[in-house]
């Protein structure tokens, strides 16, 4: 009987804790089959059952990360190369970050994310990663000390906010975005206080924020104040000295 090896190549799939390769990954997510809009009535028998695997995603999330110390996340671009400059910036990101006495929170993948996770962990800090059930970008980087998957976006990003006291914002595309908006909406909202926002890299943001500065602001969609929640910069170590004088220094 001839045996058929797996490659290095085998389509992997993180569903929480579990991993699945091979013929068992499934065609769609834990997210894309709850939101989904159903075409018959199982979601009346199923969609309850839902709510006690995301009960425990939070469970999960709040057990691992609850003695986690003083933080910060930092968000980017998962196809950004190691010879990418942002790569570099991460690395300086993740470093200064564990120097000042706080944990690199990422989203645990590729690109920038691995980077800021490897500043960390090379400097002896704390390298978590907040991993996601998707269909491409599987798997917790090397450089993740403390790492945990999730299969809803919300409960992932709840751990985002909750546990970090900041963030720092590389380029990146509309997951990075996403965390972005819904940072500025949660201190424009007073949901969470104190909540310093780092943009890096000015060639890359400055567009966006000259077009929020015209637009939205002369519609009066937004106010000045809310601008002011951003801080843009080029310089690694200005990033990290506004989350610190924000917060106040690591004791």
């Amino acid at each position: 009987m001839t045996q058929t090896h797996r490659t290095r190549h085998t389509p992997e799939r993180l569903k929480g804790p579990v991993t699945l390769r091979g013929d068992l990954v499934p065609d769609s997510t834990t997210d894309q089959r709850l939101l989904d809009g159903p075409n018959n009535h199982e979601w009346l028998h199923s969609d309850p059952w839902r709510v006690l695997r995301i009960q425990s995603e939070f469970v999960e999330g709040f057990g691992a990360l609850a003695e986690l110390g003083r933080a910060v996340s930092v968000f980017g671009s998962a196809r950004t190369g190691p010879d990418h400059p942002s790569y570099a910036l991460g690395v300086q990101v993740g470093r200064l970050l564990a120097e000042a006495g706080y944990a690199a929170i990422t989203g645990g993948g590729p690109g920038v994310m691995e980077a800021a996770n490897k500043g960390a962990c090379e400097a002896g800090g704390v390298s978590v990663g907040l991993g996601i059930e998707l269909p491409f970008e599987q798997g917790l980087n090397e450089y993740v000390d403390l790492g945990v998957n999730f299969r809803y976006f919300f409960a992932r990003k709840t751990m985002f906010v909750k546990y970090a006291e900041g963030f720092i914002v590389l380029p990146g595309g509309f997951g990075t975005f996403d965390e972005l908006f819904e940072a500025m909406t949660l201190v424009q909202t007073h949901k969470v206080t104190s909540f310093p926002i780092v943009l890096l890299g000015s060639a890359y943001w400055r567009g966006l924020v000259d077009w929020l500065g015209s637009a939205p602001l002369e519609e009066g969609t937004i106010w000045q104040r809310d601008l002011d929640l951003l801080t843009v910069t080029d310089d690694p170590a200005h990033a990290v000295q506004v989350i610190v004088d924000a917060n106040g220094p690591v004791a």
